[in-house]
């Protein structure tokens, strides 16, 4: 019996043979790659990508899904882990981690955040995700799409928008278009964040109600006082911080609790 594709797991398969094929070229996977995919689904891509590699690990959290997958490939050749990718510890799989994923729209924002707790064990990811999601993950500061989910991952990651895919590759169809989205960590930060979960809190803040001003958004953290000796306009809005000025707010918040 063919599997259906079930809402609670917002299952889309890919079925479009040339995105499939474009994707792999992009991934350009080598044979002893370390090569993760999370959600597998029916192994579209699964498939293709053990022509070349010697071994794949799979992350899939639907049981009929993962019985599939290890009756239609080898224990040798693929490894499958039956449980929710949130809940996955990465880090047990090693370093130079080269992550894959057509992600469920669903869970798609947590599962990057929760990611970026493993980039000092991932070498990169490349992810078709919403494209609504990838613009805004890829977003310039004073941009609509500048937001939360922007300076949270380009702290950490290089990214870049590599090809968008219609609706109609997927079976079933969904609502919206998607795209591929490559990430790399980067390896050496030119401003890094002396207290990251202050950055975070920051950073959540600043964006939590995006037409008032810093004065208002940021007004538990930051006085007229401190705007004025980070030099940054009050009257501003979120948006219009770069990733840098954020970081040197978190730092100076940092610095000046571990003072007093």
């Amino acid at each position: 019996m063919a599997h259906k594709a079930r809402k609670r797991f917002g299952q889309n398969f890919l079925i479009d043979q040339q995105v499939i094929s474009s994707i792999i070229d992009t991934i350009h996977p080598q044979p002893d790659d370390r090569m993760v995919e999370i959600g597998p689904g029916l192994g579209a891509l699964t498939k293709s990508l053990l022509q070349t590699l010697n071994h794949l690990i799979a992350i899939e959290l639907d049981r009929d899904i993962v019985e599939k997958l290890r009756k239609d490939f080898s224990q040798e050749k693929l490894t499958v882990y039956s449980i929710d990718a949130l809940k996955f510890d990465f880090a047990i799989l090693g370093s130079s981690l080269r992550i894959i994923g057509n992600l469920p729209y669903n869970i798609s924002t947590p599962l990057l955040f929760y990611l970026s707790q493993f980039s000092e064990s991932i070498l990169d990811m490349h992810f078709m995700l919403q494209k609504e999601v990838v613009e805004r993950m890829v977003a310039k500061p004073s941009t609509s799409d500048y937001g939360r989910l922007s300076v949270m991952l380009q702290y950490r990651f290089e990214m870049e928008q590599i090809f968008n895919v219609s609706a109609e590759s997927f079976h079933p169809a969904p609502k919206v278009e998607s795209a591929i989205v490559y990430m790399q960590p980067i390896q050496k930060k030119s401003l890094i964040a002396t207290d990251e979960t202050l950055l975070s809190k920051l950073v959540a803040a600043a964006f939590s109600q995006r037409r008032k001003t810093l004065r208002n958004t940021l007004a538990t953290f930051l006085t007229k006082k401190d705007f004025t000796y980070l030099e940054i306009d009050p009257g501003l809005r979120a948006e219009n911080i770069s990733v840098e000025q954020y970081i040197s707010i978190a730092n100076y918040l940092a610095e000046s609790a571990q003072s007093n």
